[in-house]
């Protein structure tokens, strides 16, 4: 197939741009500049998400469109969101319908369910919440409903819902991880005992190129949404020791009790609003939620409709050397971003 990959030089899509390649697809990436460039024999289109008009012109002669083109942060404002995850996808949908594209693979987040309380082993049948702690899962909320409703005999539609995406590469997560040490120590809201699952890129971009190639209408995948992890959930400070030691770092982590960080973000995020800061708080209320709460997820619709199989990707545990722990040392503290 000709399949296009919005945010094709990005994290993720550029993992699935080369997995797609290597399986002798030809593929395309929309993306914004040319600094960051996709794998090679990718073609490159330059284009904004929000022009309707560059969308159009990168859908026109594909057979497939892998959506991952989004706006991810904890903090930000509501209308920079929409622009970009809702009347992006808008515009992706009414490229494929405009120039007969019959599949549309979404790239949506598992944060389209979560309320701020524990999710522990839950499936695609939990909903969503009436209201969100933060603008990124409620307009991705909006944009996996705009993309499942718009299923039909003509365009087979379904969304994946990624969590907590970690790698080499990772422009979220880990880099966060290392910006919230301080003096080798990091400060987690709670206990750290409460149990979360990730997924490896690798892992989420296996699952979007299962996706598109078994998409079809009328398919058990069609306008249906997906859990992907890695299906084996452990402690948040099992999950942070894993990651930072994956790249050489070991880190004190000491925690702050729950309430407490919880009430921090509130105010911290109410005196941003009131001073119109664009810069992120050291913690929000979705921050501090998703650092003291349960969140992992049944997977088994994942495994049974996509035959997704996620592989063992097991932490490392080595110890890092003299200049990595200095480099680990940062003096300056910032919340850590989730990366969906």
């Amino acid at each position: 197939m000709k399949i296009l990959v919005t945010g094709g030089s990005g994290f993720l899509g550029a993992e699935i741009c080369r997995r797609l390649a290597a399986r002798g697809h030809q593929v395309r990436s929309l993306q914004r500049g040319r600094r960051a460039q996709p794998p090679s024999g990718t073609e490159a289109v330059l284009g904004d998400i929000r022009d309707t008009a560059a969308v159009a012109a990168a859908v026109r002669g594909c057979d497939a469109v892998v959506h991952t083109a989004a706006l991810a942060d904890v903090w930000g404002p509501r209308r920079d969101f929409a622009s970009v995850n809702i009347a992006g996808t808008a515009a992706v949908l009414d490229a494929c319908r405009r120039h007969g594209v019959p599949r549309l693979v979404n790239c949506s987040s598992a944060s389209v369910v979560f309320a701020g309380k524990d999710l522990e082993g839950v499936d695609e049948s939990a909903p969503c919440p009436r209201r969100f702690l933060a603008p990124y899962p409620w307009s991705k909320a909006r944009a996996e409903h705009m993309v499942l409703a718009a299923d039909s005999s003509r365009l087979a539609t379904v969304s994946l819902r990624p969590h907590l995406i970690w790698g080499d590469g990772d422009p979220h997560l880990v880099p966060g991880l290392r910006g919230a040490i301080r003096r080798g120590r990091l400060l987690l809201p709670g206990t750290g005992t409460n149990r979360v699952d990730t997924v490896h890129v690798g892992d989420a971009a296996e699952a979007h190129v299962l996706a598109v190639e078994k998409l079809a209408a009328g398919s058990p995948l069609a306008g249906a949404g997906y859990f992907i992890t890695q299906g084996r959930p452990c402690t948040l400070a099992a999950t942070v020791h894993g990651l930072l030691a994956h790249h050489g770092i070991t880190v004190e982590i000491r925690g702050i009790p729950a309430t407490a960080a919880r009430t921090a973000g509130t105010l911290l995020e109410l005196t941003a609003k009131a001073a119109r800061s664009r810069h992120r708080p050291l913690l929000t209320r979705f921050l501090a939620a998703e650092l003291t709460r349960s969140h992992w997820f049944d997977i088994s619709a994942a495994r049974r409709d996509l035959g997704y199989t996620p592989a063992d990707h097991s932490w490392e545990t080595r110890e890092p050397s003299t200049e990595q722990a200095a480099t680990a040392a940062s003096p300056h503290g910032r919340a850590v971003p989730p990366a969906h």
